[in-house]
């Protein structure tokens, strides 16, 4: 079961979270992008850019934030984190 955590955070609290699990045989990286999809169709975000330092953070850490740079549109929050919490 892979398993990774989506919050909102604004002025340091959680205002928003949700946990997307998948089942699938599919990979690691397939997994991530869809469990995306699925938490900023739920939160009514458009999806982030995935930068360069984002990208190291995620696979050093199994997390990462994105922050406005990472949107196109302005978000009303300061960032979504997001973290894998069972693979």
């Amino acid at each position: 079961m892979f398993r990774i955590w989506f919050k909102i955070i604004r002025d340091n609290h959680m205002v928003k979270d949700v946990v997307i699990e998948d089942s699938s045989n599919d990979t690691r990286t397939h997994k991530i992008l869809r469990a995306l999809e699925e938490a900023c169709s739920q939160f009514d975000l458009g999806q982030p850019v995935w930068l360069d330092a984002t990208v190291r953070d995620f696979q050093r850490h199994s997390k990462a934030r994105f922050s406005q740079d990472n949107f196109i549109e302005h978000i009303d929050f300061d960032y979504m984190e997001i973290q894998v919490i069972e693979e």
